[in-house]
């Protein structure tokens, strides 16, 4: 995790927060935060459902952790961001190596966020696209 990578709310968070167990448990690698952008990576193996392919819930698990940390970096400090809608379309399946997902801020609102996440292979091809919009609210509520 090189910081130049890491906005300074980004670094903030992280130190503060992590990336949370289940991001962990997954073998999510954050390489690239901020509000706008965000980038992991993630083995398929340990993830994979019975036919032996990546599972279509660590498609969202990937999605919706970058999403919510790029929305919690833009309510960074004053407020935090909870997710109220995530949604998913898988388009292939990968069943070795590490998927890439891209976060990208598609609205950063006073009160909501909406992020596009695109999960690609090794080669770049285009697994699944996840979108998911956070509510921003105040800490203490």
């Amino acid at each position: 995790m090189t910081s130049e990578k890491f906005s300074p709310a980004a670094l903030e968070l992280l130190k503060l927060r992590g990336l949370g167990s289940l991001a962990e448990k997954m073998g999510i690698e954050l390489l690239e935060l901020s509000a706008e952008r965000a980038v992991a990576t993630m083995p398929v193996e340990g993830n994979t459902q019975p036919l032996g392919v990546l599972h279509g819930g660590a498609h969202v698990v990937i999605g919706e952790s970058l999403g919510s940390f790029a929305a919690n970096v833009w309510a960074y400090p004053d407020k935090v961001a909870v997710g109220i809608e995530v949604n998913a379309s898988h388009s292939r399946s990968a069943t070795t190596g590490k998927v890439t997902a891209v976060c990208t801020a598609l609205n950063l609102g006073r009160t909501l966020t909406t992020h596009e996440i695109v999960i690609s292979d090794e080669d770049g091809r285009r697994l699944s696209t996840v979108r998911i919009t956070n509510f921003l609210r105040e800490k203490n509520s």
